[in-house]
């Protein structure tokens, strides 16, 4: 459908119609005084009521920065507080009526509500269709690209960025195109990194090492100060995660300055709830194993601890991944996060296969990714134990990042007290 229509079915309000939209969107659409507004995780979006003299006004836009410039532009600066600010969560269309004095809160309403259990409990089928949809993903996006664009993936030969590539250069021979335009991008802070090392043998194993480019950078690259102001927000392993995103980012885009597209791996960890939960004191295996999309979108809309400014889980953090590559220029897709993936996720019999056990459950991701990856492209992928993005990228990771949260809060108070917008 074209943007307007999609616009149109927003508008509407109905939650059937919104789920008809394929693919990642953030949309406004407005009748009369009635905005509604609605997003996937692969597309931010953020809003704030200003008070103008004859009544409200509406701002929507995808960045904090970009709000209060647009306050400061009306002469209406003063109104601005970066906690005034509202994140549309994810999967929810979220009504506002502009009445004015006072403006009543918005209502949220669930357009995106995927059936769980609904797979048989058989490692083999389920990564076939996960990761099937993970490569319908990638192929649509490959119709969206040029045929003679180059395409670099973020790339540390862990699951999910394996996955990812491999996908792609599948795409690539299957559509008759060249591969050669194909590159794996590993970020390698200080010149070294277990990341490094990994991606090297994860291509190795399959004859396709010449696809690998290290982007090498100085520690000083990594700075969490940039990574705060960019991602605009203070949760640690967010901005940890995106200070390393910030460093390839910069890195890629110093070495080729017309580069456009830019694929990851970001979701496969929530869909396959993929995280250590003893690290979590909020969290047991029974609330991760229970409850429709945590990882993605938190507690939900209707939960206390829900964050108006935030949202919650993924639906918040995606910032990690799609600020750097938005700011720097790119045009960014991370397949896992996109709905129809989410939706075989969502679908698969979790309790049935891991009887409630931690390891059993850390184990589930490599499997059915590995048996996916086998069905799609025929390819043997490795795996290799888990590891986050900011322990890899860098030989040693001690002294780059605060050790406590509250620095993280302390950085960004201090964002919001100075400059205005961030740039790559």
């Amino acid at each position: 459908m074209t943007v307007e229509e999609a616009r149109g079915l927003v508008a509407g309000g109905d939650t059937n119609d919104v789920r008809r939209i394929d693919g990642e969107f953030a949309l406004v659409g407005q009748q009369g005084k009635s905005v509604s507004l609605a997003r996937t995780i692969g597309r931010l979006m953020r809003y704030f009521i200003a008070k103008w003299h004859d009544g409200p006004i509406l701002i929507v836009a995808d960045r904090i920065d970009a709000i209060r410039n647009q306050l400061a532009a009306l002469g209406l600066g003063g109104q601005f507080h970066p906690s005034y600010t509202r994140m549309i969560p994810a999967h929810h269309v979220v009504r506002i009526e502009l009445v004015g004095c006072p403006d009543p809160n918005p209502t949220y309403t669930r357009f995106f509500a995927p059936t769980r259990n609904s797979l048989p409990a058989d490692v083999a089928m389920i990564g076939e269709q996960y990761i099937g949809a993970a490569y319908h993903e990638i192929s649509r996006w490959l119709d969206r690209v040029g045929p003679r664009e180059p395409i670099g993936v973020c790339f540390s030969g862990g699951v999910d960025s394996g996955a990812v590539f491999l996908l792609t250069y599948h795409a690539l021979l299957s559509r008759g195109e060249s591969p050669g335009r194909l590159k794996a991008f590993t970020l390698a802070v200080g010149g070294d990194g277990p990341d490094l090392e990994q991606a090297r043998e994860f291509l190795r194993r399959l004859g396709l090492e010449l696809f690998l480019e290290p982007i090498p950078v100085a520690r000083d690259a990594v700075r969490i100060e940039d990574a705060v102001r960019v991602i605009e927000d203070y949760k640690p392993l967010d901005v940890q995660s995106a200070a390393m995103a910030v460093a390839l980012c910069r890195g890629i885009r110093t070495r080729y300055p017309d580069w456009k597209y830019l694929l990851d791996g970001d979701g496969g960890d929530e869909n396959l709830k993929d995280y250590p939960i003893e690290e979590n004191p909020e969290l047991t295996i029974r609330s991760v194993l229970n409850n429709l999309m945590l990882y993605q979108e938190g507690w939900g809309v209707q939960a206390i601890k829900h964050s108006l400014t935030y949202s919650g889980g993924q639906s918040r953090g995606y910032a990690r991944t799609y600020a750097p590559v938005a700011v720097n220029g790119f045009i960014g897709l991370s397949p896992f996060v996109c709905p129809g993936v989410i939706a075989v996720a969502e679908g698969i019999p979790f309790i049935e296969l891991t009887a409630w056990d931690h390891e059993r459950l850390y184990g589930l991701k490599g499997q059915v990714v590995a048996a996916g990856v086998k069905a799609v492209t025929g390819l043997d992928m490795p795996i290799f134990p888990k590891r986050r993005f900011q322990h890899g990228a860098a030989s040693q990771a001690d002294g780059l990042f605060p050790s406590g949260p509250d620095e993280y809060r302390r950085i960004f108070q201090r964002a919001y007290e100075a400059a205005p917008a961030v740039s790559g």
